[in-house]
């Protein structure tokens, strides 16, 4: 017999605030480490507007469903065929897990299931939202100046954009985002998350206190944005600058405009959600396989990305933010960049 998605056993559940959507999470644990990398909570009431989206994580440990009535209706993806075999996304794996969907309620059924929330589930949700609500997804942190003007921040793994977003944060600018970002007519949208932190001597007391859940990356912890900088996070800013991030201490150090084109070439790779996280296979699901619809939204996320950049100052950083004058430095000139005119 067929699992009955109506009736499964919930234990937790949390309505989680993404900024311009929703999404219900929900376990049949007590205790699901998965809530912890999200920073921002919506109230519940009777009179609530349900979840844009709803998330539904089933542990199997904690209750037993047949495999074979779980594969009978699990969907027939290639990411869920990759599901059953232990790889959810990039280099995320775990034990064998079965995804169903129905519309905006997807259901994931397996162990550990927290492994699958933020590393995928999040990821396809901000991008099907952004393909049906005008928006470009993109992988990039961001702050905002008093004025409203955003910067926001690319880079590669290793590349230094965690440590250049907060010491800007540290030092008087505000808060945006930190991982995902939307965009759309030259506006950057937050998405409110938590921040991945390591544990520095001067973070320990923080770490201990709030009793930070442990990042899915031996080592690190998660904690929200509050926690971390004064102020409360933007919701939005007007994107002025663009700084690709390129920290590499015996590679040409300093500070220095670059091209929109040059730019966009980087940003395709290492910003595009579809393409940095591997979510062709499921953008292409998302349009019943309909390769018109497909391919329009390719050319559409293309020509976002080329006014994105051509509205914006772009430059490429390879700059010690921890020393204070050098900060003071990059810091100014974007916060200049930020007051004026675009480009």
């Amino acid at each position: 017999m067929r699992p009955d998605l109506r009736t499964l056993p919930v234990r937790s559940s949390k309505l989680v605030d993404l900024n311009r959507l929703s999404v219900r999470i929900s376990s049949n644990l007590e205790h699901f480490d998965a809530y912890a990398y999200f920073s921002r909570f919506l109230p519940e009431s009777a009179q609530s507007p349900p979840a844009d989206y709803e998330i539904h994580c089933v542990d199997l440990d904690r209750d037993t469903f047949r495999v074979e009535d779980l594969l009978a209706r699990s969907d027939r993806t290639l990411r869920a065929k990759r599901f059953r075999s232990g790889y959810y996304l990039n280099h995320i794996f775990g034990d064998p897990a079965h995804l169903i969907t129905e519309g905006h309620r997807l259901y994931v059924f397996g162990r550990r299931l927290e492994r699958t929330v933020w590393p995928y589930f999040v990821k396809r949700i901000l991008t099907e939202f952004s393909v049906d609500h005008g928006y470009l997804h993109l992988k990039a942190g961001g702050f905002t100046f008093d004025e409203g003007g955003a910067t926001l921040l690319v880079g590669p793994n290793g590349g230094g954009k965690t440590v250049f977003l907060t010491q800007a944060c540290l030092d008087g600018a505000r808060f945006l985002t930190n991982t995902h970002v939307l965009v759309r007519d030259g506006e950057a949208f937050a998405v409110p998350s938590a921040v991945r932190v390591r544990r520095a001597p001067h973070l320990a007391d923080l770490i201990d206190s709030h009793r930070l859940t442990p990042h899915l990356e031996s080592g690190d912890y998660v904690a929200a944005p509050e926690l971390l900088f004064p102020g409360t996070p933007a919701d939005s800013g007007r994107i002025r600058n663009i700084v690709i991030t390129d920290h590499d201490p015996d590679g040409h150090r300093g500070f220095e405009r670059i091209s929109a084109g040059q730019a966009e070439l980087f940003l395709d790779q290492f910003a595009s959600a579809v393409t940095n996280y591997g979510l062709k296979d499921d953008l292409l699901a998302h349009h019943g396989g309909d390769f018109e619809k497909f391919t329009d939204t390719l050319r559409t996320m293309k020509r976002q990305l080329s006014e994105l950049v051509a509205d914006a100052r772009c430059y490429r950083a390879n700059v010690d933010m921890l020393d204070p004058s050098v900060r003071a430095e990059v810091l100014s000139e974007l916060a200049e960049a930020a007051t004026g005119p675009s480009r």
